[in-house]
């Protein structure tokens, strides 16, 4: 067993340069948009601690790299109790911390507020692997290959809805669904369910009303009601796409972070980005997140075992998905759901454990291996027998 040639890479530099560009993008408009946050003493308050976050999350992507995957599998369910008893802590009151409505936070001492739900998505994608890898003979079975690894991440991911994270619940539920689809449950099981819970998503969202609101604030964004209620961040995402044009107005120079568009700093990053930077910035962005995509499906083509392929393609996909719903989000494509664009917007638990899942992806393309054919070349001289 020798380890893959130095051609095959290509897929770890290819996710290091994409990741270290949207990362290095990300500070650079930070330092544009976040001065202008209100209520914040320190005008230098977000770039310094995403700054700190990136190194912390580049010292543990290296630590992650080198980690063991038996270690990983044997830690799976210890990771996914914990995971879910923090998730449950969002939920009560005194412990958990309440933002905008939302209970997704947990106060930690000299560390600030962290989101256990960022966690969640790595170790939800770790309890699949580990499952499938032990159960890889019963991947088409009803219990063992759909019940079971179904609960496995359904518990996490309902806890993290009722914590009213619907954005995050929805893409770990799409990173969840592919992995499960692709190590080979039956679509018998897994479109019902899907189907299934579509309606009853469909169903909260009609019934709560400031889901809905959001729902019709993106129906009816041409409505100058909406402009000025729910559906105000949308439209002026758009403005400052429009104001940006082609090749955006320069750097620092965008109007639209002044108060007019809110979360400029956050959820709403990428207009900015459209705004003062234009397009080649704004696909650029797109066309990282297509290397990472890329990237991360080649490692898991070259993957040579079921735990290492699945946790591959499950990490990709947590990458992935939350940057595609954010863009859409953002170009008002979707309705609103408040998901940051990973590696670019502020959010020190996002930053950090985005980059421990890169670390992971590498350290998988590291240990890839493969087995090299020798030929067997025939001479003149050669005599092939069978030896019975």
């Amino acid at each position: 067993m020798l380890r893959l040639p130095s051609i095959l890479l290509w897929s770890s530099i290819l996710l290091s340069i994409a990741v270290a560009l949207l990362v290095a993008l990300g500070l650079t408009m930070l330092a544009s948009t976040s001065v202008w946050v209100r209520g914040v003493e320190e005008p230098h308050f977000f770039i310094h601690k995403q700054a700190i976050m990136a190194a912390v999350g580049l010292v543990m992507a290296i630590i992650a790299a080198g980690a063991s995957p038996d270690w990983l599998r044997k830690c799976a369910p210890a990771l996914l109790v914990v995971i879910c008893v923090l998730l449950a802590l969002c939920l009560v009151p005194g412990i958990g911390t309440e933002i905008y409505g939302s209970k997704r936070w947990l106060h930690i001492p000299f560390l600030g507020n962290f989101q256990p739900s960022e966690l969640a998505k790595i170790v939800v994608v770790i309890s699949l692997s580990a499952w499938f890898a032990r159960w890889q003979t019963e991947v088409r079975g009803f219990w063992r290959g759909f019940i079971i690894p179904g609960a496995l991440a359904g518990v996490p991911i309902l806890l993290i809805a009722v914590e009213t994270d619907v954005g995050t619940a929805l893409s770990l539920s799409v990173a969840a669904g592919a992995v499960l689809f692709c190590v080979g449950s039956r679509l018998i099981y897994l479109l019902p369910t899907a189907l299934s819970i579509l309606t009853a998503a469909g169903y909260y969202i009609y019934h709560n009303d400031n889901r809905w609101s959001r729902i019709l604030a993106w129906w009816y964004l041409e409505d100058p009601v909406q402009q000025i209620g729910k559906g105000m961040q949308q439209w002026r995402a758009l403005l400052a796409l429009g104001n940006g044009g082609p090749w955006g107005v320069g750097l620092g120079n965008g109007v639209e972070k002044f108060g007019t568009l809110t979360f400029a700093h956050i959820d709403f990053i990428f207009p900015v980005v459209g705004e003062e930077l234009g397009l080649p910035f704004t696909l650029g962005v797109v066309l990282c997140f297509v290397m990472i995509a890329v990237a991360g499906i080649g490692i898991a083509v070259q993957a040579t075992n079921v735990f290492n392929r699945c946790l591959a393609l499950g990490l990709t996909c947590v990458l992935v998905v939350p940057a595609i719903q954010n863009i859409a989000v953002t170009t008002a494509s979707l309705p609103n759901d408040g998901l940051p664009l990973p590696f670019v917007s502020f959010g020190g638990s996002s930053l950090l454990f985005s980059l421990i899942a890169v670390g992971m992806l590498v350290g998988i393309h590291r240990r890839s291996q493969c087995i090299p054919h020798e030929e067997f070349v025939l001479n003149p001289k050669t005599r092939l027998a069978v030896r019975l």
